[in-house]
C-alpha cells in the first residue's frame, strides 16, 4: 500500500497523541510528501526548534498503525536526549525503553521500541543487527550528522541498521566539512564536483521565522580591552573587534572570557538585566551561560551567584544527574543555567529566551546548535537574546543564521590553519572529560580585561551608537531595555530608534533628561506600532548608520564566500554605481545594500 489515502482520516491535521495538539503547516507538508513517497529512507532537514520531534513520532505512530513495522529505535547523540526521546514517545503512545542495551536480554513487553546513543551502537553494532532483523522496525536517527563524527560511529550505524525496514534521519545542522558520509543519505556532487548531502525536505530558520515557528534572535555583542602575555613574555594589548592577526584573535577572546578579568562579569551582568527585562513580559524566562569546560562553568556560576544572589543551576556532563538537573530547570522559574557542550544541542528547554556564548568553540555547526536552545517559539512575540564577543568568526556566524547549509565531503582549503578551528578540534577530542586545560594551541597568561557594549545584530543587519558605550550606561540600556515581546517589525523599528538616542541626548533632545519616562514610552509606542514616528536622524548620522550597515553585510558575505572585503565593495559600486563608500550619499549606501541583500537571498551554489 502507498499513498496518503491509506492513512487514517485524521491524517495529517492531527499530530502523535502527546506531542502537540495539532500537526505545524511544515509538518504536514512533510507527512505528505512522506506518504507520497513511501521511501525506505528520508532525511529531513529543520531548524532547530520547529517540532523533528512531532513529525518524527507522527510518522512512527501512522508506520505502526498501519503495521509497515513493530518496532521503533531512536538514535540521539546524547544520554540526555535519548531519555528525552523516551519521555515524549510515552506522551505519543509509543513507550519506549532508554535503558535497553545490546547487552540486555528480550525487550519488556511494555514497550514499541528502545533508543539509545550512537556511541550506544558502536558498542555492539551486531547485537542490535540481529534485533533489526528479527522485527520489522523503523530507525529514527536523531540528528544524524553525528553519525559522521568518527568513522567507526558511521560502520557501526549502517552495520546495526542497513536490515531496517525503515529509516528516518532527521537534522537541524547537517553541515560539516569532513570526509566521513552520513549513513543512509544521498550524496550529489556540486558545480564544484564535491559531494553533498541531499535533504528530502528542507524547512530553514528563515522559513520558521516567517511562519512564527521559531523566535527572532537578537545577538548582542560586546568588545573590550583586553591584556594577556604570551609564552615568549610579551605583553600585548588589543581591542575585541579590531584586526588582529587569528592567532591572536583566539588569545584575545580567551582573554576575555577569563573568569578572573571584568569581561565576563560585566557581561554576566547585562545578560541578567536583559532576562530581567525579558521577564517583565515574559515572567518563566530563562538563561543559559554555554562554557568552554568545567573550570570555566564553575567560576562563571560564581559570578552569576554574586550577581542575581542566587546560584545558578551548574550542568557539567551527560549524566543521569546532569539530566535530571536540566529537567528540573525546564520546569522551574529558575533565572540561571551554567553548562558545557552538553547543553547545546537538542536539549528542550523552551523558557530559555536570552544565552551567552561564552565559549571558544566556534564551528559552524556548534554554533547553530547553541543558538538553536534559545529559538523554540511558544507564542507570538517571544524574542530571543544571545550575548557574543565581538571576534569576526562569531559575528560572521551570527550574521549566517538563516543559511541553510548541506554537508560537503571533503571541502577544499578548510580551516587547518585557523588557531580556533584546530582548538574546536582539541575540545572534541576532549569532550569525554570537557576540560581543555592541557590541550590549549599556545600558552599565554590573562592580564585583564574590559566589556563594553558594540552593537546588535539582527535580521541582516547592525544597530549600535557611535564610539564607545560603557557598560551600564544609558546607551547601552537603549538595547538591553528592548521589550521581551515584539513582533519581530517592531523589534527592528525599535532597534533603529535606539541607535539615534545618543545623539539626542547629546544635543538636549526628548530623551536627553535620563527621567522623563513618558518620552520614553513614547519612544517604545512608536516602536510597536502606535501613531507616533521616531525623529528621523540627520544626513550625517544616516550616512554614518547606512555605512555601518553595509560594511556589517560586506562581512556576513565575506564569511559566507571567502570574497575579500575590497572586492565585494568594488562589486556593489560596479552594479549600483557611485563613488567609494566613504563618499558616497544616502541613496548611493542604501542601492548597495539592497543589492547585497538581493545577492543573499539568492540559492547558493
Amino acid at each position: 500500500m502507498t499513498g496518503a489515502a491509506h492513512l487514517p482520516p485524521a491524517y495529517p491535521d492531527r499530530a502523535a497523541w502527546g506531542t502537540a495538539p495539532k500537526l505545524r503547516a511544515w509538518q504536514a507538508d512533510a507527512l505528505s510528501l512522506y506518504a507520497e513517497r513511501n521511501p525506505r529512507d528520508f532525511l529531513a532537514v529543520a531548524t532547530p526548534g520547529a517540532g523533528k520531534t512531532t513529525f518524527a513520532l507522527t510518522v512512527a505512530a501512522q508506520l505502526l498503525e498501519r503495521r509497515v513495522v513493530e518496532r521503533v529505535v531512536v538514535v540521539a547523540p546524547t544520554d540526555h536526549l535519548k531519555t528525552q526521546w523516551a519521555e515524549a514517545g510515552a506522551r505519543a503512545g509509543i513507550p519506549l525503553d532508554p535503558s535497553f542495551s545490546g547487552r540486555s536480554g528480550a525487550m519488556a513487553s511494555d514497550f514499541r521500541g528502545f533508543a539509545l546513543t550512537y556511541a550506544g551502537v558502536a558498542t555492539n553494532p551486531t547485537a542490535y543487527r540481529l534485533r533489526t532483523e528479527r522485527f520489522r522496525t523503523l530507525v529514527i536517527l536523531d540528528e544524524v550528522h553525528h553519525a559522521g563524527d568518527a568513522l567507526s560511529w558511521g560502520d557501526a550505524v549502517r552495520e546495526a541498521f542497513e536490515p531496517a525496514t525503515r529509516r528516518l534521519a532527521l537534522t537541524g545542522t547537517p553541515f560539516r566539512s569532513d570526509t566521513n558520509p552520513i549513513p543512509f543519505v544521498t550524496y550529489a556532487p556540486g558545480d564544484d564536483g564535491i559531494g553533498r548531502s541531499v535533504a528530502d525536505y528542507s524547512y530553514g530558520y528563515a522559513e520558521a521565522l516567517a511562519d512564527s515557528v521559531v523566535r527572532p534572535v537578537l545577538f548582542m555583542a560586546y568588545s573590550g580591552d583586553l591584556r594577556w602575555r604570551t609564552r615568549a613574555g610579551d605583553e600585548v594589548a588589543a581591542r575585541m573587534g579590531e584586526p588582529m592577526t587569528k592567532d591572536l584573535t583566539a588569545q584575545a577572546l580567551r582573554t576575555a572570557l577569563d573568569p578572573s578579568g571584568s569581561w565576563i562579569p560585566s557581561v554576566l551582568a547585562a545578560a541578567d538585566k536583559r532576562l530581567s527585562e525579558v521577564r517583565r513580559h515574559v515572567p518563566d524566562a530563562g538563561g543559559l551561560v554555554i562554557a568552554s569546560d568545567q573550570n570555566a562553568a564553575r567560576a562563571y556560576a560564581k559570578i552569576l551567584r554574586e550577581v542575581t544572589g542566587t546560584g545558578p543551576t551548574v550542568v557539567l556532563s551527560d549524566e543521569k544527574e546532569a539530566s535530571a538537573r536540566i529537567s528540573a530547570f525546564a520546569e522551574s522559574h529558575d533565572r540561571w543555567m551554567v553548562a558545557v557542550r552538553m547543553v547545546s544541542e537538542g536539549v528542550d528547554v523552551p523558557r530559555l529566551a536570552v544565552g551567552v556564548y561564552a565559549t571558544t568553540t566556534s564551528t559552524p555547526l556548534f554554533f547553530a546548535q547553541a543558538v538553536g536552545r534559545f529559538v523554540r517559539a511558544r507564542k507570538r512575540g517571544e524574542t530571543a537574546t544571545v550575548f557574543v564577543p565581538s571576534v569576526p568568526r562569531v559575528l560572521g556566524l551570527a550574521s549566517e543564521l538563516e543559511l541553510e547549509r548541506d554537508h560537503v565531503l571533503g571541502r577544499s582549503g578548510g580551516d587547518s590553519d585557523d588557531p580556533l578551528a584546530l582548538e574546536d578540534e582539541l575540545i572534541a577530542a576532549a569532550q569525554a572529560t570537557e576540560s581543555t586545560a592541557d590541550l590549549e594551541p599556545f600558552e599565554f597568561q590573562a592580564l585583564g580585561s574590559e566589556a563594553s557594549f558594540d552593537r546588535v545584530l539582527y535580521d541582516g543587519g547592525e544597530f549600535g551608537h557611535e564610539g564607545e558605550v560603557a557598560v551600564g550606561s544609558e546607551e547601552e540600556m537603549d538595547f538591553l531595555g528592548i521589550p521581551g515581546l515584539l513582533e519581530p517589525d517592531q523589534v527592528r523599528e525599535l532597534l533603529r530608534h535606539a541607535r539615534s538616542r545618543r545623539a539626542q541626548r547629546g544635543a538636549g533632545g526628548p530623551a536627553a533628561d535620563a527621567g522623563d519616562e513618558d518620552a520614553d514610552a513614547a519612544e517604545v509606542g512608536a516602536a510597536a506600532g502606535a501613531a507616533q514616528r521616531p525623529d528621523e536622524p540627520s544626513t550625517h548620522e544616516m550616512r554614518a548608520l547606512l555605512r555601518r550597515e553595509l560594511n556589517g553585510l560586506v562581512g556576513a558575505w565575506h564569511h559566507r564566500t571567502g570574497q575579500p572585503h575590497g572586492v565585494v565593495h568594488n562589486r556593489l559600486r560596479e552594479e549600483c554605481g557611485g563613488p567609494t563608500a566613504a563618499s558616497a550619499s544616502v541613496e548611493d549606501l542604501r542601492a548597495r545594500i539592497d543589492k547585497i541583500r538581493e545577492w543573499a537571498s539568492r540559492p547558493s551554489s
